[in-house]
């Protein structure tokens, strides 16, 4: 079994109960615990509390058309959530988004990534141009800039080795993926171009120092209030050529966006909004929820570690002044970048002696002492995974 979480079956002949009624979900006595994904779990308690606060009623004669406004350069754009992704970054002060920014909507980030690429790469090179990033850098990166072999741009591997005299795009990740940092472009040269990947600033993860202000920046749905399920993303872009190669990439490769999609993500982000602009006294906005959240598990995660006996260490991130939440606060990154003592491979290590699954070093340009563990998973699978990692002992080579 690979996901944590089953139905308990009861056996045919001593059932009472009707095959109609749902049989309670409960963890297996020695399950696989699957920490390799970055499933956004750890928020649907909040969600589930909301209720119908974000309800979405569409009425069968909506949305018919495909386009949302032809006016708009981003035609399949749906003002309500235009207007959402706009008021929640001026309420958290994490992006700039002045009215000269172009706001392009996407299938998640991954498609805006891929029109990205496509929008800053030039049809006139001889030569595909090349694509960086520091590493440890976003294990996708490499996997989606080679997936469609395009003639446009290739993959080139770390940015901090990149020594090339050749136009390059630098993704840059900042809090990083996987390790959390906070990063800016390190090539620095001239003919290079920048893709900001900001999935993770959200004062949930990270302190909001300011508002970032590049050229080129991505954000995500699913990272942002966990509705991975919905795949929306968006781009903030300052220059309307590009925003138009963008947009004509999407109309190419999707037709545009689900507009029903659209109108559920604006109304959770205008909920969330709304509600850190009027604080309720009886409870958190979701931010809080989700920094208080982020905040409980990498004390247990570090408390753990600390018992570890040396097996295993976390990365220390400073604090910093969050604008939004007006305090000084740490970081609490979406995934732990794990490290094992020298000599044992911390993926195979925890794969073969307690049946964890998570992603290796290698895979993020690292090496095999570092593995990638989901810190978003479900509560259950939280604190059964502090109880795996607890008994590792370090026996297994795992090389």
């Amino acid at each position: 079994m690979v996901v944590g979480l089953v139905e308990t079956a009861v056996p045919a002949a001593k059932s009472t109960v009707s095959s109609a009624v749902k049989k309670p979900t409960t963890l297996s006595s020695d399950p696989i615990i699957n920490v390799a994904r970055g499933d956004p779990m750890i928020y649907e308690p909040y969600w589930k509390k909301m209720g119908d606060r974000c309800k979405v009623v569409i009425a069968g004669d909506e949305f018919m058309s495909y386009f949302c406004n032809a006016m708009n350069l981003c035609w399949f754009l749906l003002p309500e959530l235009d207007n959402a992704i706009r008021t929640l970054h001026r309420v958290v002060g994490n992006a700039m988004v002045d009215d000269d920014r172009f706001i392009v909507v996407g299938n998640g980030s991954t498609q805006l990534f891929h029109a990205l690429l496509y929008a800053l790469s030039s049809s006139n090179m001889l030569e595909p141009i090349n694509v960086v990033a520091a590493a440890p850098f976003y294990s996708s990166y490499p996997e989606e800039t080679k997936f469609l072999r395009s003639e446009l741009y290739k993959w080139a591997g770390d940015a901090n080795c990149y020594d090339k005299d050749e136009p390059y795009i630098e993704v840059v990740t900042s809090p990083n993926n996987p390790d959390g940092s906070i990063r800016g472009t390190v090539v620095n040269r001239e003919g290079g171009k920048a893709i900001h990947d900001l999935a993770y600033y959200w004062p949930q993860y990270a302190p909001i120092t300011s508002k970032a202000d590049h050229d080129a920046m991505l954000f995500t749905f699913s990272k942002a209030t966990g509705h991975a399920g919905t795949r929306i993303g968006w781009a903030i872009v300052k220059d309307k050529v590009i925003a138009a190669k963008m947009v004509k990439f999407i109309e190419v490769s999707s037709i545009g966006v689900s507009r029903e999609a659209q109108l559920r993500a604006a109304k959770v982000l205008g909920f969330i909004a709304d509600d850190c602009r009027n604080p309720d006294v009886k409870g958190e906005n979701f931010f809080e929820y989700g920094r208080r959240l982020m905040s409980e598990r990498w004390g247990k995660l570090r408390e753990m570690g600390m018992k570890s006996n040396g097996v295993f260490s976390l990365p220390k991130y400073l604090r910093d002044y969050c604008k939004f939440t007006g305090e000084y606060t740490d970081s609490n990154p979406a995934f732990a970048w794990l490290k094992s003592r020298e000599g044992l491979n911390c993926e195979n290590l925890l794969r073969d002696e307690s049946k964890i699954i998570t992603r290796a070093g290698p895979s993020f340009g690292g090496d095999s002492t570092y593995t990638r563990v989901s810190m978003l998973s479900r509560d259950v699978e939280f604190e059964l995974l502090l109880e795996r990692l607890a008994a590792v002992k370090g026996t297994v080579n795992g090389n």
